[in-house]
């Protein structure tokens, strides 16, 4: 009856436990995993030791977390191509029983372009960052998890926040879905000056396929050159533009790409000498009711964090 009990407080909290997972690495794999191990030590703790369950949850986790975070900062050293964090990919309408991680990316601090933001500072700053800006947690607790003084943790926080105006503000979902829809039109038009005209002037394509696929080896920046590239790989996979309406589900679906419309395309085998495509993800930033960031994820090992109906995962 006891271990019953603790183990559905646990689950009271593992929403909130994934949010802080996932925010402080950007993996799925990483968050779920941090998780776990968070219940495991649980289950071994002294429970009379522990005044606030949901506080010292959040210690564990994060002290977990920062390990992954070390650990990938020195995998990125020898990573093919740009690096992008996991994408929570659900359905674009919530199912009958949600999976937590819904949960985690109705939050906005969660939408795709603040957390590309957060996986561009250091361990130390995300974690002074996220565990004070996103949850609460008092600047003494955070000093003494990343070994360093309250003033200093204060610091690293403040340096994060400058770091994150960078990324631009979470719009509507019917400004973000407009935005996305002039996008696809201009595609299916195959003109490129009406692609243009559907980017920010300061927009930004990032690809991340670990080396898997072909996408940006660098991340391209300015709407003409984004619209130049992509056309030109829809040449290159010989697609055609009837395949990029809406209505063609068997090529590609939308689906909530971190809380706000993206696409999931499918698997695409060779074909009259074009190359095949393995599934991809396409997540976007809106700013000024264009598109802003266009994020291509394309790496086996970080399309984890598909949660879609069809999906037993």
């Amino acid at each position: 009856m006891v271990a019953a009990l603790l183990a559905d407080l646990f689950e009271s909290h593992r929403a909130h436990l994934l949010s802080v997972g996932y925010r402080l690495t950007g993996s799925v794999a990483d968050a779920e995993d941090a998780v776990q191990e968070s219940w495991l030590r649980l289950a071994t703790a002294h429970q009379s030791e522990i005044e606030d369950l949901r506080a010292w949850l959040t210690t564990v986790v994060s002290r977990i977390c920062l390990d992954r975070l070390r650990s990938a900062a020195a995998r990125r050293e020898s990573y093919v191509g740009q690096w992008l964090p996991e994408p929570i990919v659900t359905g674009v309408t919530p199912s009958n029983l949600p999976d937590p991680l819904e949960t985690v990316v109705r939050k906005q601090d969660c939408r795709f372009a603040a957390m590309v933001v957060l996986d561009a500072l250091t361990p130390a700053q995300r974690v002074a960052f996220v565990l004070h800006d996103g949850f609460s947690v008092p600047f003494d607790e955070i000093a003494q998890l990343l070994e360093v003084t309250p003033e200093a943790a204060r610091q690293l926080a403040v340096r994060a926040r400058k770091s994150l105006a960078a990324a631009p503000e979470p719009v509507s979902d019917t400004e973000h879905l407009a935005a996305v829809q002039r996008l696809l039109e201009a595609l299916y038009s195959g003109d490129v000056d009406a692609v243009v005209a559907a980017l920010h002037p300061d927009s930004v394509f990032i690809g991340d396929t670990g080396g898997t696929a072909k996408t940006a080896a660098r991340a391209i920046l300015g709407a003409d050159k984004i619209a130049r590239f992509v056309l030109g790989l829809i040449r290159m996979y010989q697609v055609d533009p009837a395949e990029l309406s809406p209505s063609d589900s068997d090529r590609f679906e939308f689906v909530g790409v971190n809380g706000q419309l993206g696409l999931l395309l499918h698997e695409r085998a060779p074909r009259n000498g074009a190359p095949g495509s393995p599934p991809r993800v396409v997540g976007f930033a809106v700013r000024d009711g264009l598109i802003w960031g266009t994020y291509d994820v394309a790496n086996p090992a970080k399309l984890g964090g598909i949660r879609l109906p069809r999906d037993p995962a």
